[in-house]
């Protein structure tokens, strides 16, 4: 069953939190390229939202190639999401390097510390 906690008083719309739980479950690899997804009847029913909710943030997860509709099967987590899964992961861990690098910098590190603070959080991991 997929997981998704919805919020009435959060400023997204439910479809995109829906889609963002999604989202979030296949890129942690709590879904499987190729795993199969609830149906959008059953998600809808498991969340007590919508099935037209439901379809909106399937459709945005299938535009985006994070899952695939098999017509009269379902929907399934995208085979080739893990190529996406990568980029998406890479972009992430970018942008965090940058946030470092701006911290670093206005604290008046150097290269040097920066690179030794990393490879303590590194091996520390």
């Amino acid at each position: 069953m997929v997981d998704i906690p919805i919020s009435n008083s959060s400023g997204k719309p439910i479809y995109e939190q829906v889609a963002e739980g999604i989202h979030a479950q296949i890129m942690s690899g709590d879904l499987a390229p190729g795993e199969q997804l609830p149906s959008i009847r059953q998600l809808a029913a498991d969340l007590r939202i919508s099935a037209i909710t439901t379809k909106r943030a399937y459709s945005d997860l299938e535009a985006q190639g994070f899952i695939a509709a098999v017509p009269g099967k379902g929907s399934f987590v995208a085979e080739g999401s893990a190529g996406l899964i990568r980029e998406e992961q890479l972009r992430l861990v970018e942008e965090n390097l940058a946030k470092a690098v701006e911290r670093a910098r206005t604290a008046g590190l150097s290269l040097e510390e920066l690179h030794d603070m990393l490879d303590l959080e590194w091996e520390e991991s």
